[in-house]
């Protein structure tokens, strides 16, 4: 191992959980545009994925999740990247690694279906009034999230991409 490479494997994934957490802190305070923030706060774990695999994207998961929860005012935003956004990349990492197209976006929407539901329950057992999304019918708000997420992963898939291409360092994406 060359000297300085082990404090780059621990400096580069604290770095980009510590933008995760800005952005999910930012979602908090944000009076508009809460949720693109979340979204956008699983994208540096996607750089800890491509930089030391999935262990090292779990762990970065797994703190952002935990330090949102203490220092994220909004949990809401927190239970959504604990759920669904900041645990995605490493699941894209895996699912992609399969190498079948149809079955990874089958197991990618079978992934944002559970995680929905995940968020859906537990808001309904924290939140008395229940979800504002009462008033549509749940399967029409499912069917519109598979599709939006849908497009999210094909924007993630991009912005992957540019910066593969960009840093150079493709080869851990698929490995895991």
């Amino acid at each position: 191992m060359k000297p300085g490479k082990s404090a780059r494997n621990i400096t580069y994934p604290a770095l980009l959980g510590a933008v995760s957490l800005i952005l999910l802190y930012g979602s908090a305070i944000s009076p508009t545009g809460a949720i693109g923030l979340v979204a956008l706060a699983g994208l540096p774990c996607a750089g800890v994925v491509i930089a030391g695999g999935t262990t090292a994207g779990l762990l970065c998961w797994a703190t952002v999740s935990l330090l949102g929860l203490l220092l994220v005012p909004d949990k809401f935003c927190v239970l959504l990247y604990a759920a669904m956004f900041g645990l995605y990349p490493v699941v894209k990492s895996v699912v992609e690694g399969m190498k079948r197209n149809v079955w990874s976006v089958v197991c990618k929407l079978v992934f944002f279906n559970l995680s929905c539901t995940v968020v859906v329950w537990v808001t309904k057992a924290v939140a008395l009034d229940g979800l504002p999304l009462e008033r549509f019918p749940l399967a029409l708000i499912y069917l519109a999230g598979n599709v939006v997420f849908l497009l999210y992963d094909f924007g993630f898939s991009r912005l992957i991409g540019a910066y593969l291409s960009r840093m150079r360092k493709g080869t851990n994406w698929r490995k895991g």
